[in-house]
């Protein structure tokens, strides 16, 4: 009986530290990636990638360097972590402002795509952040938009303040950083936390919570099921960082926001799946307008879809900022 008994506690404590070190594994595979040094990190990659993947939009780029109207602005947040954005004001004199949010391993360059379309296009002031972790910003992991929120929201004070003090302002992400956008969404209830200048959103592929993409990866990549590791890394994230999978939820954020929301999703996203846009929509309170996008992979709408994409974002937003 004793020896049983001893076995089984052996057992119990081999299979513990086996599942902690898995959840170890899984925390820096999800947080840490490789792709935050070699991509994220890398700006002159990033400038790179545009100028091959969006050539218009890299000789805007090249322009702006040279006329040295693409500007660098840094920030600390709450903990004293330092923060940095890109930010390019309006050829025109305008309070028309477009803060705009980079994805999972991106940085504020990745997303100059989006710039282009609100600067170039629309005529806007726009702000890029680069995320906790990423780009030129301080911090090692991702934080899936949950932190990020609260960064994201200094970040608006921060425009306003740039552009004039009474902006009228979007905020725009994709992927993470639509995830990103729809947390904050949540935040921003008839100027509670003084953001009365946001007057929309726009979501590109966002997820319902960092809990069922990570499940969904699991799964895809590793053929594994959510019990036990997605609760022992959920577990392990809230003691190594303050927050859980579970906490970091767009959807419980989208059900708090009045405040209009464009979704856009395509058809053929299999990274963030489709279906996930649709519990994002219903339960988002109106107004609200939901774009799929037939064909478009993950994150490729606006490249696949230009100028059907201007068009809606242009007419979504020229709704509620004039």
């Amino acid at each position: 009986m004793r020896k049983a008994i001893k076995y089984s506690l052996i057992a119990v404590i081999a299979i513990a530290a086996l599942l902690l070190c898995a959840g170890y594994y899984m925390l820096g595979y999800a947080l840490k990636p490789e792709e935050l040094v070699s991509r994220s990190r890398n700006i002159e990659s990033s400038l790179e990638y545009m100028r091959q993947t969006y050539p218009e939009v890299g000789h805007w780029i090249d322009s702006l360097q040279a006329a040295e109207a693409l500007h660098d602005l840094y920030i600390e947040n709450d903990e004293g972590t330092p923060l940095h954005a890109l930010y390019v004001p309006a050829a025109d004199s305008t309070n028309h402002t477009a803060v705009i949010v980079h994805g999972y391993t991106d940085n504020s360059i990745r997303m100059m795509m989006i710039g282009y379309l609100y600067n170039r296009q629309l005529g806007y002031n726009i702000l890029l952040p680069d995320l906790y972790g990423h780009g030129l910003s301080g911090g090692t992991e991702v934080q899936m938009g949950w932190k990020d929120r609260l960064d994201v929201l200094r970040w608006t004070e921060e425009a306003n303040h740039l552009f004039g003090g009474n902006t009228e302002m979007v905020v725009h992400g994709i992927s993470m950083g639509a995830a990103t956008t729809m947390c904050v969404s949540g935040e921003v209830q008839q100027g509670i936390y003084q953001q009365p200048f946001i007057k929309c959103f726009v979501e590109d592929c966002g997820y319902t919570s960092a809990w069922d993409e990570f499940k969904g990866e699991l799964k895809n990549q590793f053929g594994l099921p959510a019990f036990p590791l997605l609760y022992v890394a959920s577990t392990l994230c809230h003691i190594e960082y303050g927050w859980s999978f579970q906490e970091a939820s767009p959807l419980e954020q989208v059900k708090k926001c009045t405040l209009p929301m464009l979704f856009i999703h395509g058809d053929a996203d299999t990274f963030v799946p489709t279906w996930m846009v649709h519990p994002l929509y219903e339960a988002k309170p109106a107004p609200k307008e939901l774009w799929i996008v037939p064909g478009a992979e993950h994150a490729v709408a606006y490249k696949e879809n230009t100028e059907a994409y201007t068009r809606k974002v242009r007419d979504f937003v020229g709704t509620y900022i004039h």
